[in-house]
């Protein structure tokens, strides 16, 4: 099969890039298994195992089809007018105004039943370009992961409860300085702030963290963050917001939208054993399973039949972020 991914972000991700290390994971994948893989992406990707076609911001996408395409992958809001058979994977949280493709993907079960669908595939990664870790180092501080700079990540609430847990918090993906959250300084010297930080620097750092600290306040739709932080062997302390129940079970975290219960639990993170964590984010999160239910929505749809009966739409009764945090 001939299958096209769409995506506006240039490929590959070379520091956070959540949906860019999926879609990779994803090519890479279809590749392996025989399938004839493009990618229409913006200047400046490269790719060794695909083809890349440049995407022309300025022409309509569908004009940039290749016409052996067999279908069409879409990871971005676009409008695609094309006789191909397309698919969407929604990865954010629409707004209550957005009417969704009939032949939308959401990636989580949460995900998709707050836009009224049933249709969901989970992330995976391709873990072998994340090596090995060792599981055996000793661990001595917990860690923040994410884009600090959106409020609904809660980089303030990790903080918080570090400081309760009187505990070492590294926070990758954020500043000391924070303008863009009007104006955020953090004095206490037992944070630490590593702003932009490669995959090798981050495998590092997270191989000898007790935990993912993830106190996020808007329902996180899959959260990359907790996947990654797992297979190195990180339990998650988290909120129970959005598809966070769904992949984090007891043996691997604890939710509660509560600094202080947080912080209790994880002064007694040795209780919770990095080769469990480890193993789950492998088994259960990896590319291999991702790809093969991307290829039973394929089939879905050139069968000729839909994902969802209707558009899919935000519930407008749900609230989106700034969900409760108890600080």
């Amino acid at each position: 099969m001939n299958i096209l991914i769409v995506h506006n972000a240039v490929i590959p991700a070379l520091h956070y890039g959540g949906i860019e290390r999926v879609i990779w994971a994803l090519g890479k994948e279809l590749a392996q298994i025989g399938h004839a893989v493009k990618y229409l992406v913006p200047e400046g990707s490269k790719c060794h195992f695909a083809q890349v076609i440049t995407l022309t911001p300025h022409i309509p996408i569908g004009k940039q089809i290749p016409d052996d395409t067999d279908l069409i992958h879409c990871h971005f809001p676009a409008h695609i007018e094309s006789t191909k058979p397309i698919v969407h994977t929604i990865h954010g949280n629409a707004s209550g105004q957005d009417i969704l493709p009939e032949n939308s993907i959401f990636v989580s079960a949460n995900h998709a039943a707050r836009h009224g669908s049933e249709s969901f595939v989970y992330n995976g990664l391709d873990w072998s370009e994340y090596g090995t870790p060792n599981l055996k180092l000793r661990r001595t501080y917990f860690h923040f992961l994410g884009n600090a700079a959106w409020k609904v990540k809660n980089v303030i609430g990790a903080i918080e409860t570090a400081q309760l847990a009187r505990e070492r918090l590294k926070v990758l993906g954020g500043k000391r300085l924070n303008l863009r959250m009007g104006f955020r300084f953090t004095t206490r010297l037992n944070i630490s702030f590593y702003p932009k930080v490669n995959d090798v620097a981050k495998g590092k750092i997270m191989a000898q963290s007790r935990g993912l600290v993830f106190p996020v306040c808007w329902h996180e739709p899959f959260g990359l963050a907790v996947i990654e932080s797992m297979y190195f062997g990180c339990p998650v302390f988290a909120t129970p917001y959005g598809a966070l129940p769904e992949i984090v079970n007891q043996s691997v975290g604890y939710l509660s939208n509560s600094a202080k219960e947080l912080a209790d639990v994880m002064k007694d993170s040795s209780n919770y054993s990095p080769e469990t964590c480890h193993n789950y984010a492998a088994e259960n999160f990896n590319s291999g399973k991702m790809t093969a239910d991307y290829l039973k929505k394929y089939e879905t749809v050139l069968n000729g039949k839909k994902l969802n009966e209707s558009n899919p739409r935000l519930d407008p009764k749900v609230p989106t972020k700034f969900l409760e945090w108890n600080a």
